[in-house]
């Protein structure tokens, strides 16, 4: 197979002609070599090797993967997608390939992974490589396990967040006050936050709300404003935007704020981890680097929720308040209902679905996702002293009821973009209920696992739809919720699931 370009310069002695290879690998610069290739045997690299990569001024590391096919010549490099946006090259293009610099911040990293504490100066060492790709995937695991379990200091964690702000650009809004509000997670559906800075931006205050993917959830805020509005924009967009309506919800990763966390989510996701540490540096990083002053922080908790308890909750707001604190940030805390999911919809579209029902006063949209978000932006309002102590909720209500929420999450979106409409599923199946009885439980985490399992998030589509809450009675053959995916083996696959853990949802029999 003939794979060489029209375009041959001479072969120098560390140089090849690259291409994109048009393959994903998310966030992670990945070069592909021939194992024939004359650089690969003269520097003596590996699979799994750290090669930097120079071309038009720039310089790279990437993740060396070794082939033998014909696909790729031996004076030809293959770049990932990744790679080849980080390169901002044009095909063809001569790379100059060389060792990178040993990355002398990993000592830094076996020294906490032995139970050391680590110092600003440390922190800072770390992200500076970690925000410049230098660091490999597994050295990227190692740090994430360093930092989990209790080995972290409420010093460390401070020192933590302030070096993932320093990494990364910082907004300054001119204001005196910036609010915010984040979900610490693990309960499906509860998509707040478009609501919330619907109404608070509606109000006349500033919000500019920057979120993440999911990390081990169907769905993040990023990723369900993704199917109603372009979230992948640059920070002059973001202040542009901001500036005009107010308040946004963009991904925090396109707009280079804390860009080490998006780095280390990628891991956390592979992962299934979230520590305790890391996400209160993930949390009040971005906070901090999007120029909030004021930032509303929910605690679901429940037995299946990812805090499991109250006494888990009240020890992480200590923690958030007193890294708040430390960096200049005003940081309350709601703990709330974590039993159930919020909401019907459990996956990008589908929230996406709930969100426009709640903004649009539709009559059968979910009251409990309603009751929510006017609570947590009736705090907001409190807040700025837009309303008097206990008046907040009530006048982010009539916020809502009376369209300008709505008015102003349509201008957001069209500020950010254009408008979108969510997509649908092409592959559907209703769960029923297989005995008679009330529904006593919900599994949040199984749940969660059903919508992953049919295709969410990365099938924008796919989740499921639940049709019952705690306490609901259900006779046999009534349904319990439908699953949505985009393909049929996805579709399978989640109902597998379900077949082997029938538990999900906890029917017990009606007392007399």
């Amino acid at each position: 197979m003939n794979t060489a370009f029209d375009y041959q310069p001479p072969i120098k002695a560390h140089t090849l002609i690259a291409r994109p290879m048009g393959i994903d690998t998310y966030q992670e610069p990945v070069i592909y070599m021939h194992s024939d290739c004359h650089v690969c045997r003269s520097e003596g690299f590996e699979s799994q090797s750290r090669v930097q990569i120079t071309a038009q001024g720039k310089h790279i590391i990437a993740t060396l993967n070794v082939v033998s096919a014909d696909y790729l010549a031996p004076n030809e490099a293959g770049l990932s997608d990744a790679a080849w946006r980080l390169l901002e090259a044009e095909t063809p293009i001569e790379i100059e390939l060389s060792h990178p610099e040993p990355v002398d911040s990993f000592t830094h990293v076996r020294a906490k992974l032995f139970d050391n504490s680590l110092t600003a100066y440390q922190f800072e060492s770390i992200f500076e490589d970690i925000s410049k790709h230098r660091y490999s995937d597994v050295q990227l695991s190692a740090f994430l396990a360093a930092c989990s379990g209790k080995g972290m200091s409420l010093e460390e964690i401070v020192d933590m967040t302030r070096s993932m702000v320093m990494v990364g650009e910082k907004i300054d809004w001119g204001v005196t006050k910036v609010f915010d509000k984040h979900c610490v997670g693990g309960l499906p559906g509860n998509r707040t936050t478009p609501i919330v800075v619907a109404i608070v931006a509606a109000s006349g205050l500033v919000m500019p709300k920057t979120s993440s993917r999911a990390i081990t959830s169907p769905s993040g805020t990023a990723d369900t404003m993704e199917t109603l509005a372009p979230v992948d924009i640059t920070l002059p967009k973001m202040r542009q935007v901001v500036e005009q309506e107010g308040g946004c919800i963009v991904w925090g990763g396109s707009v280079n704020l804390s860009p080490a966390d998006d780095i280390l989510i990628r891991i956390e996701r592979a992962l299934d981890i979230d520590s305790e540490a890391q996400l209160v540096a993930s949390i009040l990083s971005k906070k901090i680097a999007a120029g909030s002053t004021n930032s509303l922080i929910d605690i679901p908790v429940g037995t299946t929720a990812k805090v499991r308890d109250v006494d888990g909750a009240k020890k992480l707001s200590k923690i958030l308040r007193h890294v708040g604190g430390n960096l200049g940030m005003s940081i309350e805390i709601v703990i709330t209902d974590g039993s159930q999911p919020i909401g019907r919809g459990v996956g990008p579209a589908l929230e996406a679905k709930d969100v426009l029902a709640v903004l649009q006063c539709n009559p059968d949209a979910p009251s409990d996702l309603t009751t929510r978000a006017t609570f947590l932006a009736g705090i907001i309002l409190e807040q700025s002293k837009h309303t008097h102590i206990g008046d907040g909720q009530r006048l982010a209500y009539e916020i809502l009821i009376d369209g300008r929420a709505w008015t102003k999450f349509q201008a957001i979106c069209d500020a950010q973009g254009g408008m979108r409409t969510p997509p649908t599923a092409s592959q559907q199946h209703v769960v029923v209920a297989a005995r008679r009885g009330r529904i006593n439980a919900i599994d949040n985490r199984r749940l969660s696992k059903v919508a992953k399992l049919a295709g969410a998030p990365i099938s924008p589509a796919a989740g499921l739809e639940n049709h019952v809450k705690l306490g609901d009675h259900v006779e046999v053959g009534d349904p319990l919720f439908t699953l949505y995916a985009e393909a049929h083996g996805e579709l399978n696959y989640a109902l597998s699931y379900i077949e082997q853990h029938r538990g999900i949802m906890n029917i017990t029999k009606d007392e007399d």
